[in-house]
């Protein structure tokens, strides 16, 4: 294995393992008998390792990183017992690691594309200026313009004191293992309700994970009518990253939000 961290010993075997769109993601026996995930990435594997310690310091299942090297990710391979319960109620807790201002202490990656974070004071200015307007041109000119004239707008919807809670960012059915344990995270301080209006959008929203999750903090009133605008930037960075077939779903939520 190229890359892999020395103080792990030899890798006896190994195979690979489902999902990895982006990355190598392998199982791995090493010598002295532990079975582990080998993941090589296209970018800074201890963004990931930041991102997933986050998380779990904050109280969220998450694999233990047991060694980080420039491209190579070695985490604790977990098996799970389903309890989208629980994790909707450690998704709560999670949130309420706030932080004085939106954004993370340095950029780092969603899938393989770039994540900016700079601190900003208002969620509508974070949202609109680092996670809409860098995608805007990838779209063809009727709808590049539609979505840009709607930026003022989403960013006073968006405006509501919301804190700025700690967030996993990249929250959908492929990045909760065995329906218990979150992985591949794109974390930043935001606004809690982005990662559930990505899980709604790419096969919904458990609702057992949504029962837990409203048992330690229930959702503030008005939610329905942002997460039209807050799916946009999930949509746009599919546009990125597959194309046109994306474009009808970015013009439907600006029908749902009327702009």
């Amino acid at each position: 294995m190229r890359d892999l961290p020395e103080s792990l010993g030899e890798v006896v075997r190994s195979w690979p393992l489902a999902g990895g769109d982006i990355a190598d993601v392998r199982g791995a026996e090493l010598a002295d008998g532990r079975v582990v995930v080998l993941k090589t990435t296209p970018y800074d594997a201890e963004l990931e390792a930041e991102g997933l310690r986050a998380l779990g310091s904050a109280g969220v299942r998450v694999p233990a990183v047991l060694a980080v090297a420039s491209r190579t990710i070695v985490l604790e391979h977990v098996a799970a017992e389903e309890d989208l319960e629980a994790l909707g109620a450690e998704l709560a807790t999670a949130h309420r690691t706030v932080a004085a201002r939106f954004g993370w202490h340095r950029d780092n990656v969603i899938g393989p594309l770039p994540q900016a974070n700079p601190w900003t004071s208002t969620y509508g200015e974070f949202f609109v200026e680092h996670r809409l307007r860098p995608y805007v041109d990838d779209l063809p000119g009727g709808l590049a313009e539609r979505l840009f004239r709607a930026t003022p707008h989403i960013a006073d919807l968006l405006e509501r004191g919301a804190e700025a809670s700690l967030v996993h960012g990249d929250l959908w059915a492929g990045n909760i293992l065995d329906g218990r344990v979150l992985i591949d995270p794109a974390v930043h301080h935001g606004d809690r309700e982005i990662d559930l209006a990505m899980l709604d959008l790419f096969g919904g929203v458990p609702r057992a994970l949504a029962a837990g999750y409203q048992a330690v903090w229930p959702l503030d009133e008005g939610w329905a009518r942002r997460r039209p605008a807050l799916q946009l930037f999930h949509l746009l960075v599919h546009v990125r990253l597959f194309g046109a077939g994306y474009h009808r779903a970015v013009a439907e939520r600006l029908d749902q939000l009327g702009y």
